[in-house]
């Protein structure tokens, strides 16, 4: 089998750089392209040093359609702005796309499935495969505890832009599909003041931030004198580096469309 070339956007990041070192691990993958923003002060660089091995020959640099024309798959954990422009890019080159950025609005979401029609989209809010097993796990469990009221936490590093968490909302999902609901009918994102009982049915967040935390979770389920947690916690975003590869090396060869994690595991 030929290596799958794979370009990393954001390579400068500490994601990109996680993504660099794990291609540099893996016998079917092999690194021929790293993005950064225009006027970034890293442009030039070689990705390998940057990211603590040795020299690969990559350089960074700020133009996608050189780097794509050459390659199998994009990896982007940027920003939804950024990925929605990758997106469109991928499409007219038909080049697979794996999406772990998160924060997505509804019209950006409509440019990804749009730019899915013509090229693979593989997204999910997170690229952990025990983040996919323990989104399995919540959908049976909201589905065999019908009483039961659903909460889910989340804590990220200071630095995270979006809440709640792209993790968290996934999970949220997965609670609402083992319901038989729309999460959007019953999400409620915080709680402040007089906000009287809380409705039955309802998917509760909570969202936490501070230091250099990689990504926490826990689902709740409370009932009557007991409850159930199912929890995740990732203590390196190498986790999510590996997911992707495999999600990359999985959409070599499949049919455009819009993807997650759990079609790559079969879930």
């Amino acid at each position: 089998m030929t290596d799958v070339r794979m370009v990393v956007a954001g390579a400068a990041g500490r994601m990109g750089q996680a993504l660099v070192r794990a291609i540099a691990q893996t016998k079917e993958a092999v690194l021929t392209g790293a993005l950064e923003a225009a006027n970034h002060p890293q442009i030039g660089r070689d990705a390998g040093v940057l990211a603590g091995l040795p020299p690969s020959g990559v350089k960074l640099t700020d133009n996608p359609y050189e780097l794509l024309a050459a390659a199998d798959v994009l990896i982007d954990f940027t920003a939804p702005k950024i990925s929605t422009a990758f997106a469109g890019i991928c499409a007219k080159m038909h080049v697979a796309h794996i999406v772990g950025t998160t924060g997505f609005s509804a019209e950006e979401e409509s440019v990804l499935r749009q730019a899915a029609t013509k090229t693979v989209i593989v997204k999910s809010g997170n690229m952990s495969l025990g983040v996919c097993l323990l989104t399995a796990l919540v959908k049976k469990a909201a589905e065999v505890l019908p009483d039961f009221d659903i909460e889910i936490l989340e804590m990220h590093h200071a630095k995270k832009a979006d809440a709640p968490s792209g993790t968290a909302l996934m999970l949220g999902k997965a609670a609402a599909a083992g319901r038989g609901i729309v999460l959007e009918d019953h999400a409620v994102r915080g709680r402040d003041g007089i906000t009287g009982p809380r409705k039955a049915g309802d998917i509760g967040f909570a969202s936490l931030r501070g230091g250099t935390v990689v990504g926490e979770h826990q689902v709740i389920f409370a009932g009557e004198r007991e409850r159930i947690v199912l929890s995740h916690i990732a203590e390196d975003r190498t986790i999510f580096a590996n997911g992707a590869i495999k999600c990359a090396l999985w959409a070599q060869g499949k049919p455009a469309g819009l993807y997650g994690i759990v079609d790559v595991l079969g879930l």
